[in-house]
């Protein structure tokens, strides 16, 4: 069995047992078919020193160290398939060592900016509508725009009769999302004019019906680029950096204000969907940073 059809048997195990999004998949086939094309041998038969090999090639191109080190966890995970299909008997990479990478702590937005690009949405219900679900929700950007009218909570007439949305993450797993008031009263106002977004066509009507933000597109709901350009134009608007206001920075400020509020760290990861705490506790060092400047700036031995 050749690399490409070992590689595509792996992918549909993934699909089909563990659920991975499309997304997930694609990234798994780049990662899997560089080292395949490096490798002269292929990749299914490599050796230990053929990974250690392709993983100095990562670095020669000048690749970070985050991603050398998702490439070979793909690898990886590869490998492991091959060995519980029988393919392999050994598991080359077993006893190599990703590059030590370091995450970047998120430039959070404030409060204060966060007020800001909520007022510079002015009439622009749709667009206060989105802001409102990423930050008053937490939203991953895919989740969000993919968002299907079934997963909102119920309403009977003008009311809502509960406070959240139900959100199917990443592997498939699903959270209760809860809403504020003010994410409940944009998503009432938009809700209300919705229906005007919808595409004339029958057959592109048809698909965009089940989407709470609707297109015209062939996915039938807002694209994650047009969402993100949506955001950089709020941002000037606003007088902030475009770069620092994209559909992630507002889940950043969701979860670090949360924290600041008195939030519990198990809570916020739960909220999150984050299947790993060590990835709440990121957004613990936003705080640590705040507390030290508040220490050195109020304390009496600071001078």
């Amino acid at each position: 069995m050749r690399d490409r059809d070992r590689i595509e048997a792996f992918l549909e195990m993934l699909s089909a047992e563990r659920g991975a999004a499309q997304n997930t998949l694609e990234a798994y086939a780049r990662d899997l078919r560089d080292a395949s094309d490096f490798l002269t041998g292929g990749l299914s038969a490599a050796s230990p020193q053929d990974i250690s090999a392709w993983m100095a090639d990562l670095g020669k191109r000048g690749l970070a160290a985050t991603t050398s080190a998702r490439r070979l966890s793909a690898v990886k995970r590869f490998f492991r398939f091959l060995y519980e299909e029988g393919d392999r008997k050994d598991n080359p990479t077993s006893k190599l060592e990703a590059p030590k990478t370091q995450r970047p702590i998120p430039n959070v937005l404030s409060q204060e900016e966060m007020r800001r690009l909520i007022e510079s949405c002015g009439k622009d219900i749709r667009l206060l509508c989105l802001v409102e679900c990423l930050y008053g929700a937490g939203l991953r950007v895919s989740e969000l725009v993919a968002l299907k009218m079934a997963e909102l909570p119920r309403r009977k007439g003008d009311k809502w009769l509960t406070g959240h949305i139900i959100i199917r993450g990443k592997g498939g797993a699903e959270r209760l999302c809860p809403l504020g008031e003010p994410a409940l009263m944009a998503l009432s106002a938009w809700l209300d004019i919705r229906k005007a977004s919808l595409p004339k066509k029958t057959v592109l009507r048809k698909q965009a019906e089940r989407y709470v933000f609707p297109s015209r597109g062939k996915e039938g709901h807002l694209t994650r680029r047009r969402l993100g350009q949506l955001l950089a134009d709020l941002a000037l608007r606003a007088r902030l950096e475009p770069s620092r206001v994209h559909p992630h920075a507002l889940r950043h400020a969701y979860a670090t204000h949360l924290l600041q509020g008195g939030a519990d760290l198990r809570s916020v990861q739960t909220l999150l969907g984050h299947a790993d705490i060590s990835t709440t506790q990121l957004y613990t060092h936003v705080l640590t940073d705040e507390l030290a400047a508040l220490l050195q700036t109020h304390h009496p031995l600071s001078d």
